[in-house]
C-alpha cells in the first residue's frame, strides 16, 4: 500500500542535498540568536547551523526558529553539539565565549577566550576547511573619518573631537565607545545591534559585495605598528574575507591613539598561554 506522501507527489528527480550558502552560527546566547534571526530575515543563506554546548538551549532555540520558518527564506535549520553539523559551511559566524561582567573590562576575558576559541576552530576547519570565519568583535572610531555627503566635519572643524574644541564633540567620541558598556549595565547584555552589524558583513561576504568595513585584520607593517597585532581599519569585505586594506591618512594625534591600542593589546597578548 502507498504512503500518502507517494499518493499525493510523484518523485521526478532526486534533492540536491548540498547547500549552495551555509552559514553557520556558534553559540545561541543573546548575541548568537540576534545574529540567526538577522541573517534569516535577509534570506542570506539557504541552510543556517547553529552550535553551542547547552543542548537545552541549543534545542529550543531551534525549535523556536523552525515554528517560524513559514516566515524565512531559509529552507533548512538545523543544529547540534558536534562541529560535524557545520560540514561544508561558506561562513562561520563565532559568537561563542565567556560573557563580559558589569565593570569588567573586554582585555580580562582575553585568557578565558583563548581557552574557548581553541575549543572551537579546529573543529569548524576540519569540517568546513574552505569556510570564512567571522568572529564578533569591536571597532576603534576615528574623527578623520567622519564626513557627511562626502565632507569632512574635520574641514569644517579642524578641533573637532580634541580637547580645545569648543562644540564638545569628544562627547559623542565617549559615548560611542562607552555605550556598549551603558547597555550592559541597563540590560545585562548586548545583542540586537551586534547582530545586524554582523550581518551587514556576512551579506558583504556571502554575496562578494566587496563593500568597506571596519572589521580587524592583521595590522603589522602599517602605521609602525612592529608586532602581530589585529586591529580594526577599513577593508574590503568579499566572497573571499578581507581582500584589500584601505590605508586611510590618520592625523598624527589619531596614529598616536591607534599605536598606543597597539601597544596595549601586546601587552596583555605577549603573556597569554596559547
Amino acid at each position: 500500500m502507498s504512503t500518502v506522501k507517494e499518493q499525493l507527489i510523484q518523485n521526478l528527480t532526486k534533492e540536491d542535498k548540498a547547500s549552495r550558502c551555509k552559514i553557520t552560527v556558534v553559540g545561541v546566547g543573546n548575541v548568537g540568536m540576534a545574529c540567526a534571526i538577522s541573517i534569516l530575515l535577509k534570506d542570506l543563506a539557504d541552510e543556517l547551523a547553529l552550535i553551542d554546548t547547552d543542548a537545552n538551549k541549543l534545542k529550543g532555540e531551534t525549535m523556536d526558529l523552525q515554528h517560524g520558518s513559514l516566515f524565512f527564506n531559509t529552507p533548512k535549520i538545523v543544529s547540534g553539539k558536534d562541529y560535524s553539523v557545520s560540514a561544508n559551511s561558506k561562513l562561520v559566524i563565532i559568537t561563542a565565549g565567556a560573557r563580559q561582567k558589569v565593570g569588567e573590562t573586554r582585555l580580562d576575558l582575553v585568557q578565558r577566550n583563548v581557552v574557548i576559541m581553541k575549543s572551537i576552530v579546529p573543529g569548524i576547519v576540519q569540517n568546513s576547511p574552505d569556510c570564512k570565519i567571522l568572529i564578533v568583535s569591536n571597532p576603534v572610531p576615528l574623527w578623520s573619518g567622519v564626513n557627511v555627503a562626502g565632507m569632512s566635519l574635520k574641514s569644517l572643524n579642524p578641533a573637532l573631537g580634541t580637547d580645545s574644541d569648543q562644540e564638545h564633540w569628544k562627547k559623542i567620541h565617549n559615548q560611542v565607545v562607552e555605550s556598549g558598556y551603558e547597555v550592559l549595565r541597563l540590560k545585562g547584555y548586548t545583542s540586537w545591534a551586534i547582530g545586524l552589524s554582523v550581518t551587514d558583513l556576512a551579506g558583504s561576504m556571502v554575496k562578494n559585495l566587496r563593500r568597506v568595513h571596519p572589521v580587524s585584520t592583521l595590522v603589522k607593517g602599517l602605521y609602525g605598528i612592529k608586532e602581530e597585532i589585529f586591529l580594526s581599519v577599513p577593508c574590503v569585505l568579499g566572497r573571499n574575507g578581507i581582500t584589500d586594506i584601505v590605508k586611510v591618512n590618520l592625523s598624527p594625534e589619531e596614529e598616536a591613539l591607534l599605536r598606543k591600542s597597539a601597544e596595549t593589546l601586546w601587552k596583555v597578548q605577549k603573556d597569554l598561554e596559547l
